[in-house]
């Protein structure tokens, strides 16, 4: 029986967002997002927790080096989005609408990409002390 263990990175990050989709109308997109969709934008304080779950390496000891994690998620997202308007500065949600669900699903892609096929990765992400997204599910 293999023994899988999980290990847990913690960050946040600072960012603006507007909702709003062009599928519809200012009307329906007023009534669907409220005060999110002011179109002066609005931020949250997002607190990121990253989950890898995979097998301990015996020669290291690790499951994975928390710094290598650290340092992708850094990379990855924590310089890309931190401090950002995600509809304006950000490639990602030039033609995405930055929902707490995008953009947890962005995130795990992005990092998805860049672990090892062996690890299982989940992504929860805070949007405020009460709301938070969990990918995949």
């Amino acid at each position: 029986m293999s023994k899988r263990i999980s290990i847990y990175r913690k960050e946040h990050f600072n960012a603006a967002h507007r909702l709003n989709s062009d599928l519809l109308s200012a009307e329906e997109n007023a009534r669907v997002f409220g005060k999110c969709n002011y179109p002066n934008y609005h931020g949250h304080n997002y607190e990121l927790i990253i989950k890898v779950t995979g097998e301990v390496n015996p020669v290291t000891g690790y499951m994975i080096d928390m710094k290598v994690l650290s340092d992708m998620v850094k990379a990855e997202v924590i310089e890309k989005f931190d401090h950002k308007n995600l509809n304006l500065d950000t490639n990602e949600f030039k033609n995405l609408n930055p929902t707490a669900e995008n953009i947890a699903m962005v995130i795990y892609d992005k990092l998805r990409s860049k672990l090892e096929s062996t690890y299982d990765l989940k992504v929860i992400l805070y949007e405020t002390e009460r709301n938070y997204v969990e990918y995949p599910a």
